[in-house]
């Protein structure tokens, strides 16, 4: 299973995301990086240097609540990029052909595609076509289990739809890789939802199945890939220093899925 180290950004800054209550969010300390506040390229290169990450995945959350893209930024980040093996995953509010192509020039090699941005999946559809699977991850947005919805939002299948039935949707439009996400469990240590995550697992075994919100202490990473997780979202458990690079190692060269004998659920 691949840790996915996370950097949100909010005007030009690093923060520590908890609860999805954005407007509290504070600059980042990090055990990766004492003494620099919220620089996101330190904590990037820390990410690849100190933990040995593969992949990144950066929330702007400017341009998901709206605003505009964080463009400077993303390319001074995605400048990093020949140092992972993997990927630089980005969301930034892209649900139209057009915000996705602003997004990848920016480097980023593969776009997030949320649900809580998504005004349609036709959108998402089109996405897929003309960008490719590959590079399009669709985010399942979540509060407290509920699916976050864009207010513009027009070709939900279901009147009161929940997780499973919006990711068929995504999973007929094309989609190959999705994320797992709740804010409400973001920086809680509270751990995901390892149920909807088997279910996932067994409804889309094709998929790959990357989650994240709640990550505390390694055990939890050992739960995540033994429901079924190809990857995990991880900030606050590496910025306190509970996740180390031996962690990162450890759990890349385990098979997803297979269970431990020393987890108990």
């Amino acid at each position: 299973m691949d840790i996915i180290p996370v950097l949100d950004l909010s005007r030009g800054t690093a923060v520590w995301a908890r609860a999805g209550d954005r407007a509290r969010y504070e600059p980042v300390t990090s055990a990766l990086v004492p003494g620099i506040v919220g620089d996101p390229v330190a904590l990037l290169k820390g990410f690849r240097a100190r933990l040995g990450a593969r992949s990144c995945y950066v929330a702007d959350l400017d341009a998901i609540q709206g605003g505009a893209v964080q463009r400077a930024m993303l390319r001074e980040l995605a400048q990093l990029e020949t140092g992972f093996a993997g990927a630089i995953m980005v969301d930034a509010g892209a649900h139209t052909p057009e915000s996705t192509f602003e997004v990848l020039a920016c480097g980023a090699s593969q776009v997030v595609v949320g649900l809580e941005t998504l005004r349609s999946f036709t959108d998402l559809a089109e996405i897929v076509r003309i960008v490719g699977t590959g590079r399009v991850v669709f985010s399942v947005d979540l509060r407290l289990g509920s699916p976050i919805l864009h207010p513009s939002i027009r070709d939900v299948a279901a009147a009161n739809p929940d997780a499973l039935r919006l990711t068929a949707q995504a999973v007929e439009a094309g989609v190959g890789s999705l994320l797992v996400l709740d804010l409400a469990r973001i920086g809680t240590g509270c751990g995901v939802d390892l149920g909807l995550i088997e279910v996932m697992r067994r409804r889309f075994p094709a998929a790959r199945l990357l989650a994240g919100g709640g990550v505390l202490a390694r055990r939890d990473l050992d739960r995540m890939r033994d429901a079924g997780c190809d990857g995990a979202l991880v900030a606050s458990a590496i910025h306190a220093g509970a996740i180390t690079a031996s962690d990162l190692a450890d759990l890349a060269a385990k098979p997803v899925g297979a269970q431990s004998p020393s987890v108990s659920r």
